[in-house]
């Protein structure tokens, strides 16, 4: 049985059941599923907890398979948890979760809570994970996109009791928040945390954050992801790809990716492009070319407006890009290799937005 993470708690409410899987590569939100089912499981008896973290093809588990049968002297219903970090239970550990799953039914004495990272289709279709999504219930915890971080900031700073202003100010202030944590939200968990111990709801505004308070507290912590940054370039969202490139630089990813990453991007476009010019429909071009998810409606939005000499022209700036991030040195392009991605980046950006770059961004050498 598959669950989404925001109808776990509805679930709960329901009944228990005696298997649950999560999966997916946020910290917080697996953290919070897991604390859910945790205090259900306390509220109904189950006071006794193991834990077992799968590493490496050496890992015994017969401990695992025998902690069910294992009740101390103290407690009638126990907890077993089994990480698995790796996402890769191997031979061994296929059997075993198998087994596992098989015989949770009409256990009502023990509860099995499986972890595991963000999971790839192959993953997913094999014969273990099959078997927990069938004796169990499966929770895939997605990340929170950023277009929809300040709805989950606004939501979260209502659940203890605050709330921003009211009209644009509330929704600047709420863009700036999301602006500071983009990509870390266990950060922006702890600074939301933050803003009730500076601010508490029984002070003088009542709970109601200014955005000269959200500025002034609210720490730079964003984290950003390089396969992100294609995104954020196809969406034409100039101010923000340049953010994500500021800080990809200040965590020290390699030049080199961020080029493979845009490059790649435009790589795509030619081809999808070059489909569509011999008579495919779009939506073939773009399955034929690997390209779907947000990737997929991006495309959908921009291909109309981009031309083949626009292509061509990135695809030569891209070859140019590629050169300068190696060491050589390009006539009329900077030296640096960032400055280089941004010209790049912000090309292609142009192209992509629904209007031309604001003049407001600042100009790369």
């Amino acid at each position: 049985m598959q669950l989404a993470a925001n109808q776990l708690s509805n679930h709960l409410q329901r009944g228990l059941k005696s298997l649950y899987t999560l999966h997916g590569d946020e910290p917080l939100l697996l953290q919070e599923a897991l604390d859910t089912i945790r205090a259900v499981a306390r509220q109904q008896g189950f006071t006794e907890r193991t834990s077992h973290t799968v590493a490496g093809a050496q890992f015994d588990w017969s401990e695992v398979l025998a902690a069910g049968g294992s009740l101390s002297l103290f407690a009638d219903k126990q907890i077993v948890e089994i990480r698995i970090p790796s996402g890769k239970p191997g031979k061994d550990g296929s059997g075993a979760l198998q087994q596992l799953a098989e015989i949770s039914q009409g256990n009502d004495s023990t509860l099995t809570i499986v972890m595991l990272p963000k999971l790839d289709k192959m993953t997913k279709s094999g014969a273990w994970f099959a078997a927990l999504e069938s004796f169990g219930v499966t929770l895939q915890v997605e990340p929170v996109e950023r277009a929809v971080l300040p709805q989950w900031i606004a939501q979260r700073l209502s659940t203890q009791g605050q709330r921003v202003a009211p009209g644009e100010e509330g929704q600047r202030t709420l863009q700036f928040f999301a602006d500071r944590v983009e990509g870390n939200l266990l950060a922006a968990h702890q600074e939301i945390q933050k803003l009730s111990l500076l601010f508490p709801v029984d002070g003088p505004n009542g709970g109601v954050l200014s955005f000269e308070q959200v500025e002034s507290a609210v720490m730079n912590v964003a984290r950003y992801d390089v396969f992100k940054l294609g995104e954020a370039v196809l969406g034409g969202q100039a101010l923000r790809v340049q953010r994500m490139l500021d800080g990809l630089q200040a965590e020290g990813e390699a030049e080199v990716l961020v080029h493979y990453t845009l490059s790649e991007d435009i790589r795509a476009l030619k081809r999808v492009k070059d489909a569509m010019g011999q008579g495919r429909p779009l939506p073939m071009a773009l399955r034929e070319q690997r390209v779907w998810g947000a990737k997929e409606r991006l495309f959908e939005r921009v291909l109309p407006r981009i031309s083949d000499a626009a292509i061509s022209q990135l695809l030569q700036s891209a070859h140019v890009v590629d050169g300068i991030v190696k060491g050589l040195k390009q006539p009329d392009w900077p030296t640096s290799g960032w400055q280089a991605l941004h010209r790049l980046a912000l090309q292609l950006c142009g192209l992509c937005a629904a209007a031309p770059v604001s003049h407001a961004v600042r100009p790369r050498a």
